[in-house]
């Protein structure tokens, strides 16, 4: 069901794919944002009510659910009167599951759900299926309303921020890929992080199908247990490279089997998909020297699986905000990988030079990512590889990953 009066909170993409949603099937939205700059044309055109460059706790007065982007905390002023009046508040996704009856792959994990959604995608079209990839990779989940057919699947990407607050959201097959410690300046502990995780599987029923990595512990809900590991045969071996990516592809495989896709069509999905931007992505080789842009590795996890894709030498570019992530395991992984050197950049960059130092892993400090780009073609030889997997958010230097990533291409590219 539907509310009668709903505030949106936030409206950078999925807040306003929210509202425009919910004003779509003649609920009473009031959308509301701290920017006071915000171009709200589009929600004023469809009647929402906009209210830019104020949080006040009696904006929840007289609403039913409260609507929250992702990118803001529960601790919100907002968010916190909700609560105390008893007003019930969800995420975006939650709203789209209750706008959309179409059948839900859920994917989420700490690494891999972008590339894991989209080779999902990938292989729904190879077998001739109708889909439609979105979440927090893309396309809000909202925006798909009224633009899809019925019976089209939809490949949701899920951050821990969007399934903290669902409350009926129930994807038909749900994938948790792995399970490390991130986002600990959000979530506050790892218990809290992996909690809000695995309620993508809470509102499960015996119809559904659950896919967790071999041997993980019990999950909520009732769905069909389906475990996968890396080492599990497929139909075919995935054009993208690094050991974590063919765990993504297994990981797939069992999703795509579950919605009742043939191996064949799943084969040809992984040989012929050539993966997402900000992974794993060659940029360009100059004088024997590739450029790889993996701006989408933002923990430390990510960034140690990227080291096994590749031979040793890798001069590697760290650094960004502080997400409250410890780096000793990358500096191990950095040093049996046999890094060549590190490039460190932002606000990070001296935490992830002791865990560095105290391995023997040689670094240098470049500041910003021009400089790191610079020095590190200055020191590369033919056949190194120069990689960006910065372990670490983008905010102290960068809008977002996506921005990191092609600046990252521009200075290589005006080498």
């Amino acid at each position: 069901m539907l509310p009668e009066r709903a505030l949106v909170l936030g409206l950078a993409r999925s807040g306003e794919a929210a509202a425009l949603g919910l004003a779509r099937r003649g609920v009473s939205v009031r959308a509301v944002d701290r920017k006071p700059g915000l171009d709200a044309g589009r929600l004023l055109e469809a009647g929402v009510e906009v209210i830019l460059g104020a949080d006040d706790a009696a904006l929840v007065d007289g609403m039913d659910v409260l609507v929250k982007s992702p990118g803001v905390p529960s601790e919100a002023p907002l968010v916190a009167a909700a609560r105390e009046r008893g007003v019930a508040v969800w995420s975006e996704v939650e709203v789209g599951a209750r706008l959309l009856a179409n059948p839900i792959v859920g994917v989420t994990g700490t690494n891999g759900k972008t590339t894991t959604s989209e080779l999902l995608g990938a292989i729904f079209r190879a077998a001739g299926r109708p889909v439609s990839v979105a979440g927090n990779v893309g396309r809000p989940l909202t925006a798909l309303d009224g633009v899809l057919a019925g019976d089209a699947w939809i490949v949701c990407e899920l951050s821990s921020f969007q399934l903290e607050d669902i409350c009926t959201f129930r994807p038909r097959i749900a994938v948790l890929l792995n399970l490390t410690p991130d986002h600990l300046d959000r979530h506050g502990t790892f218990e809290a992080y992996r909690a809000a995780k695995l309620r993508i599987f809470e509102n499960q029923t015996a119809d559904d199908v659950a896919v967790v990595p071999r041997g993980f512990g019990p999950v909520p809900g009732s769905g069909r247990r389906v475990e996968f590991g890396g080492g599990d045969e497929l139909p075919g071996e995935p054009r993208i490279p690094g050991e974590h990516n063919r765990e993504n592809a297994v990981a797939a495989t069992a999703a795509a089997r579950a919605a009742g896709i043939g191996d064949a069509a799943i084969g040809e999905g992984l040989r012929t998909f050539p993966g997402v931007p900000h992974r794993l992505e060659l940029v360009r080789e100059v004088r024997g020297v590739r450029f790889v842009n993996d701006s989408k590795a933002t923990n430390p996890e990510a960034a140690e699986k990227a080291l096994s894709a590749y031979p040793p030498a890798i001069r590697l570019i760290l650094g960004g905000s502080v997400k409250g992530t410890p780096y000793a395991g990358l500096a191990r992984r950095a040093r049996e990988s046999g890094v060549a050197r590190a490039y460190l950049i932002g606000e990070a960059a001296d935490e992830i030079a002791d865990a560095l130092a105290a391995e023997g892993v040689r670094f240098t400090s470049c500041g910003d990512l021009a400089a790191a780009v610079a020095r590190a073609f200055a020191d590369a030889e033919a056949g190194d590889v120069v990689l960006l997997s910065p372990a670490c958010a983008s905010y102290d230097q960068f809008e977002n990953f996506e921005e990191r990533g092609t600046r990252f291409r521009e200075l290589v590219e005006a080498l």
